[in-house]
């Protein structure tokens, strides 16, 4: 937590344990954290120079220099400075060295962009080999503050999916706004629908389109990846990284289009599920065995009511649960309400 302040973990274990209690000597912290004495004595000597800690002055510890004369001097005790008044300019320092390195960052950044020796790289730049690849994605989905814009079909990836998925988690706990449209194939994949629906659960938004263009991933609407086709040549997997432009405007309006076409997916106890289109909502027939059963009536007696078979009252009841996304029919009733069936 502390070292976040500058402080190692050894002197975050010392502070912490001091922390603990109002005063205490080294032997007593090295015991209480497993630090050799010497060290500890080394660590508090120099949190107490960074101005952490201060010799505690305790009553009744001075003694007289005839009974102190050839006496051991007990070993110093140590307190806490106030936090609030000892961390607030390491605080400070650090922020500022943060400041300092964003400004330095934006300064490379604008130079690259504004570099006059290579006007095409500055927008464009083609990455060969899977290391590289995967390295350059990492980058772009780590770096990304503010939104990421996926494009996903279900050829191979040069990214392995459980590295895929741990940049994916980061960036959902950073608090990225992240979107992804994935074409109807992509869910095919083994334990796909898993890792999806416990994506769903951590935030991820997806919908899903029967097919897509190509696959790609835009940064913060500030650089995309799009992997090149290799498969018919055999070669290296490669891919372009795409910076500010017009062509990064027109992959960001792609990505939009297809965003508004595309069907959104929902988890539930069962797995993933697409939301009924406008060609899939139920039938009169359906509805009307629906309003029966919410009504309490027995499948036998609404399929006598009705002058269908039990099993016809099931298959409708069944569709419409599958519509719904639903597990059981308390959340068919739930979903029909939430959806207006009615």
């Amino acid at each position: 937590m502390l070292q976040a302040l500058g402080l190692g973990l050894t002197e975050e274990a010392v502070y912490t344990a001091l922390l603990a209690r109002p005063t205490a000597s080294a032997p007593e912290l090295a015991r209480q954290t497993g630090l050799e004495e010497s060290e500890t004595t080394r660590i508090l000597v120099g949190l107490s120079a960074r101005g952490l800690v201060a010799i505690a002055a305790e009553a009744g510890s001075t003694v007289p220099d005839s009974a102190a004369h050839g006496a051991e001097r007990p070993p110093a005790r140590y307190r806490l400075t106030p936090p609030s008044v000892a961390l607030a300019p390491l605080l400070v320092e650090q922020r500022n060295a943060l400041h300092r390195a964003e400004t330095a960052f934006s300064m490379l950044t604008e130079q690259y962009r504004s570099t006059a020796a290579h006007p095409a790289g500055s927008v464009m730049e083609v990455v060969v080999g899977v290391e590289q690849v995967a390295h350059r994605f990492h980058q772009l989905q780590r770096g990304a503050q503010r939104e990421l814009l996926v494009f996903l079909v279900g050829e191979p990836n040069a990214v392995p999916r459980e590295d895929a998925d741990a940049s994916e988690s980061s960036a959902l706990d950073r608090g990225v706004d992240f979107r992804v449209v994935a074409a109807k194939d992509y869910l095919d994949g083994p334990d796909v629908g898993r890792d999806v629906r416990e994506a769903i659960t951590a935030g991820l938004e997806i919908r899903l389109v029967d097919s897509l263009p190509l696959k790609m991933v835009v940064s913060d609407r500030e650089r995309a990846m799009v992997p090149l086709d290799m498969s018919d040549s055999g070669g290296e997997p490669s891919a372009i990284v795409v910076h500010r432009s017009g062509l990064l405007t027109a992959l960001v309006h792609l990505f939009e289009k297809e965003w508004e076409q595309a069907r959104p997916l929902y988890a539930t106890t069962t797995g993933v599920h697409a939301a009924v289109t406008a060609d899939e909502q139920p039938t009169e027939g359906e509805l009307e065995v629906l309003s029966m059963l919410l009504a309490g009536i027995s499948d036998r007696r609404v399929a006598s009511q009705l002058g269908l078979s039990i099993r016809t009252v099931e298959r409708r009841t069944r569709r419409l649960m599958d519509l719904a996304g639903a597990d059981s029919r308390l959340q068919l009733g739930w979903h029909a309400a939430r959806a207006g069936w009615f």
